[in-house]
């Protein structure tokens, strides 16, 4: 999330930042706040403000015209229509320019923006909640039902921050989620998004019924399609979207999947699985964290803790916390 504060001396003036892809830049917000006073005063940005013109004018042509004095940026925009031209406007104007000023948080903090330019597909979070033994379902199956409340609430406040929300067709036919985001004041109604590579999900699922009032997705493969007979025709009907991806040993290809959600303009993706399909991510590394729920209770059989014990393994930061009576992992991968 790209901020900027503008700042006289010790005191703010004004401050924004880029609330929504297509409106205004954290630096038009944080100039309109300061008004006059940005005259003379000291931008701080935590990325290069851009020199093009994009869905918005160009924020270096505003900075210019506020008359501020000096602009420090956190990091250059690796973006290649900015990529320095954005600094070289700026100090060809008479504005002072610092870089480099808190580059690793803001690198954290831009993380989506800087993975959707360099990777060209969606920043991704694998979330997913298991027993002590390892246990990714219940006997039954269903998934909803190891975490407990308060897991339940914070995963509904990630889910209002994303564009979409992807699992595999075993956990829809299966689980039958409803992958909305509730009890939040929304921001973003993601897009529910099925990998199913023999288009095997059930018309009577939850995502089907409701694929009216939600958009919903159906990632498949050629074989898939021409193998369903007329189920590609049924779920369309429904109000569910259909697009054939690569296949990999007949299975989606996880990284053709998430380039095509890229190239819809998705840039926060949740993976919320199951098994297979995390494990499938986390083995071509392909997320950049995972937020694990571990609920104290033991559900016996088969245990799934082979996600866990290779998100560990990847995991360059780990941190735990208390969510309820679950305990709550974040895993951060290096290069996703």
């Amino acid at each position: 999330m790209v901020g900027c504060v503008i700042a006289r001396g010790m005191r703010i003036v004004g401050e924004g930042y880029h609330r929504r892809f297509g409106g205004p830049h954290a630096e038009i917000v944080a100039l309109r706040a300061a008004g006059g006073a940005a005259r003379g005063a000291t931008a701080y940005v935590t990325l290069e403000p851009c020199s093009h013109v994009g869905k918005t004018p160009p924020c270096v042509d505003a900075l210019i015209e506020s008359g501020i004095g000096c602009v420090v940026a956190a990091m250059k925009d690796p973006n290649a229509p900015v990529a320095g031209k954005g600094f070289r406007a700026l100090r060809a104007a008479g504005i002072d320019v610092h870089v480099g000023c808190l580059r690793g948080e803001a690198a954290e903090l831009n993380g989506a923006y800087l993975t959707v330019v360099r990777k060209r597909r969606p920043y991704v979070i694998l979330k997913w909640a298991q027993s002590l033994d390892g246990r990714l379902t219940t006997p039954r199956g269903a998934s909803n039902a190891i975490s407990g409340v308060a897991a339940h609430r914070w995963v509904h406040r990630l889910r209002a921050r994303m564009d979409a929300i992807v699992i595999g067709v075993n956990t829809a036919n299966g689980d039958d989620p409803r992958l909305t985001a509730r009890g939040v004041a929304l921001k973003r109604v993601a897009t529910r998004v099925v990998l199913d590579s023999q288009l095997r999900t059930r018309m009577n699922c939850a995502l089907v019924r409701s694929a009216r009032r939600v958009p919903t997705l159906i990632l498949t493969t050629r074989s898939g399609l021409s193998r369903s007979g007329g189920a590609a025709r049924r779920v369309v009907e429904a109000g569910v979207e259909v697009e054939v991806c690569r296949a990999i040993r007949g299975r989606v290809d996880v990284a053709d999947a998430l380039g095509r959600l890229w190239r819809r303009g998705m840039t926060n993706v949740l993976i919320e699985g199951g098994a297979t399909v995390l494990t499938g991510v986390l083995s071509r590394g392909l997320a950049e964290e995972a937020i694990v729920f571990v609920a104290p209770r033991v559900i016996g059989g088969v245990p799934e803790a082979v996600v866990f014990d290779r998100a560990i393994a990847r995991g360059v930061t780990v941190s735990s916390r208390k969510v309820g009576d679950d305990m709550m992992y974040e895993i951060g991968f290096q290069d996703g």
